[in-house]
């Protein structure tokens, strides 16, 4: 990879690479754009095939979370970190402790967080060196498991969509098919069967899939068969990748709005699902209620504050289908367009706001 060319053709600030012999720490941190305040976004360890590799799962994760957090409406850009090692194995608290001190050096430019590979507990390590980490424990002042959060925006989100699609945002009697029943799936699962919805599930997990039967009614079926079930709303809660040219053709639901990450296999098929006419919440609009909760993290965490700002999730989804309208594009393009727009207004200001005080200055000196 030729990195400079790559960080100018999509904007990147800056790319920091992290070594520590004793601890066996090898990280890298990419900062994507902090036009809308410090780059916030998580950690993750992995067993990366090659250090390009692990380059690359950074940089395009820093650059998702500039999209996300501007969406979500946070004062915060997008940043992630990449630790390459095994987290079952290579973990150690020295190489946490290097970690925190590296993100202490960047002066508040980054804030991470726990991701796939990291734990709370890491979190409360890398505490120990650092302010700018989010997601230790609530002894510490955190927002603790994020989980509820989540499920409660994509809940909010889903009442958004059902809303353009129906008419209506209720969900009483609305069938919703559930793909994966697991923390945040489970929450949201709750809300839904507490306002009357009927819910049909799936899970490899077979005790995630009968807890969610026997608390909430709901009838269960094989993984296989989740995509082809008649159902108003299709709530893809596990793997990414899942609207892709095999599931589609199946597809019954009028929506489709769930937690699950990157839920487009390529960009093509969120064409081919707005062809059909189903209304499509864009899954990182949707899934902000983590980073949203973790966020509020940085102002002392007070939960009604931090879920008054996920209830926006829905104003969120409306502004979405709204630009979508506006410039006749699918619902994920306009997403983009909606995270780019406020980013692009903000830097405009920021422009604005130091040209006046270098007038100012000039005008102090005289010149």
């Amino acid at each position: 990879m030729e990195l400079f060319k790559y960080m100018e053709m999509y904007d990147y600030e800056q790319v920091l690479f992290c070594q520590d012999k004793e601890s066996g720490l090898k990280a890298i941190i990419a900062i994507h754009d902090t036009t809308l305040g410090p780059a916030l976004g998580g950690t993750r360890m992995w067993m990366y095939n090659s250090e390009e590799e692990a380059l690359e799962d950074a940089l395009r994760l820093a650059r998702g979370m500039t999209y996300k957090n501007a969406a979500a409406g946070l004062n915060l850009g997008g940043g992630k970190t990449v630790i390459i090692g095994d987290p079952r194995k290579d973990k150690n608290e020295a190489m946490f402790r290097a970690f925190g001190r590296f993100i202490q050096g960047l002066n508040g430019r980054y804030i991470t967080a726990e991701d796939v590979g990291t734990t709370v507990a890491d979190m409360d390590i890398i505490y120990q060196e650092t302010d700018y980490v989010t997601g230790i424990s609530p002894e510490f002042g955190s927002s603790g498991n994020p989980s509820p959060a989540t499920a409660y925006g994509v809940y909010r989100g889903m009442k958004a969509a059902a809303k353009e699609a129906f008419g209506s945002d209720s969900l009483e009697g609305k069938v919703v098919a559930v793909q994966g029943v697991g923390n945040v799936a489970y929450h949201l699962c709750r809300h839904l069967h507490e306002e009357g919805a009927k819910l049909i599930v799936t899970d490899i997990n077979k005790e995630a899939v009968a807890r969610a039967v026997e608390e909430f009614g709901a009838k269960a079926v094989d993984p296989n068969d989740i995509y082809g079930v008649e159902c108003d709303i299709f709530a893809p809660c596990a793997l990414g990748g899942i609207i892709n040219d095999q599931t589609i053709p199946q597809l019954k639901a009028k929506v489709i709005a769930g937690s699950a990450n990157n839920q487009l296999k390529e960009p093509r098929h969120g064409d081919m699902i707005h062809e059909m006419g189903i209304v499509y919440a864009p899954d990182y609009v949707i899934n902000a209620g983590g980073v949203i909760n973790v966020a509020d993290e940085l102002y002392g965490y007070n939960r009604e504050r931090a879920m008054k700002k996920i209830e926006q999730i829905y104003d969120n989804i409306e502004k979405v289908f709204a630009i979508a309208k506006r410039d006749n594009i699918p619902t994920y393009v306009a997403a983009d367009r909606m995270a780019e727009e406020r980013i692009e207004t903000m830097r405009k200001a920021r422009s604005q706001f130091l040209q006046n005080g270098h007038h100012i200055l000039s005008r102090r000196r005289g010149r």
